[in-house]
């Protein structure tokens, strides 16, 4: 019954990075409200990928507060492209349409242009590198680095730095220069959502133990700073969003958690969305205005 109150516009990330239908994922959105100091509201549920509710969809990123770019890929198809979703509007746009796989669209800071990670194939090599693209779409865009193709997952850091999940064994998150492809290592067995936070700091979980995974805070600036832990994940549990004021969220099942450093001592829930049938939460993205786009299977 409470799927009657959405409308619809009209990866996990395989690490093995293999030919292969990726599992049935959707897209929902919530406008979201701070209530109280402890607890928010989630208004306006809206259905977002309707149009491919068979299929692949995942990566969603805020461009602003009303473009949503996704990545989607039907059940008929072998790799994923990029739509544009206009909110306002409730209309869609294939932004890609290749042979390659894109994934993990985000509007680049200079916000002319927009950046994926392409899985491309070279015979019997892959090639996982970030690629930067016009936001007009006035060409087919070009690879950001020359040598560095093994990039998982990606968040920019500044207009010239970009953090890096490096594919490797183990996988390396890293900080590199756009303008050299030269690489820094910040730490090893790092799980796939890394996020600068309000302070400039940048936030990542660290996967040393299964049972123990922990989102940490490096500070960029100071190399030789170590690392401190913010919280352990929920168990299992690596995706996270950071809101404005560096409160964090995450999500197990179909319930969402929140963890505000100077209020909360643990994860605090704040809302189970089980109700909209919605469960097996895993990524999540908020955009500046407090909409929250939630992706489940």
């Amino acid at each position: 019954m409470y799927k009657k109150l959405f409308f619809a516009l009209s990866l996990s990330f395989l690490c093995s990075f293999a030919l292969a239908q990726l599992p049935k994922s959707n897209i929902y959105m919530f406008d979201m409200a701070q209530a109280t100091d402890s607890t928010y509201e989630f208004s306006n549920p809206r259905y977002l990928t309707l149009f491919n509710q068979y299929g692949y969809n995942n990566h969603p990123s805020f461009f602003n507060d009303s473009i949503l770019y996704i990545s989607a890929q039907s059940p008929s198809e072998a790799q994923p492209d990029l739509y544009e979703l206009n909110l306002n509007a409730r209309s869609k746009l294939r932004v890609t349409y290749t042979a390659e796989g894109e994934f993990s669209p985000s509007v680049m800071p200079d916000e002319f242009n927009f950046s994926a990670v392409r899985q491309e194939f070279n015979g019997r090599d892959t090639l996982i590198r970030v690629w930067q693209f016009p936001v007009d779409r006035l060409s087919n865009g070009k690879p950001i680095f020359k040598y560095i193709n093994n990039s998982g997952y990606y968040q920019w850091i500044d207009g010239y730095r970009i953090a890096l999940f490096l594919v490797d064994d183990p996988n390396t998150l890293a900080i590199a220069d756009i303008r050299t492809d030269e690489t820094m290592e910040i730490a090893t067995n790092v799980g796939r959502c890394f996020k600068v936070m309000p302070n400039g700091k940048l936030a990542f979980v660290q996967k040393d133990n299964f049972e123990s995974w922990k989102i940490m805070e490096k500070n960029l600036y100071r190399s030789r700073e170590q690392a401190v832990v913010l919280i352990e994940t929920l168990q299992g549990a690596e995706d996270f969003a950071v809101l404005p004021d560096g409160t964090l969220l995450a999500a197990k099942g179909s319930k969402l958690y929140r963890f505000n450093r100077y209020k909360d001592e643990t994860w605090k829930e704040i809302a189970d969305f089980k109700y909209y049938e919605i469960r097996n939460i895993s990524r999540i993205a908020v955009s500046e205005d407090y909409k929250i786009a939630i992706v489940a299977n």
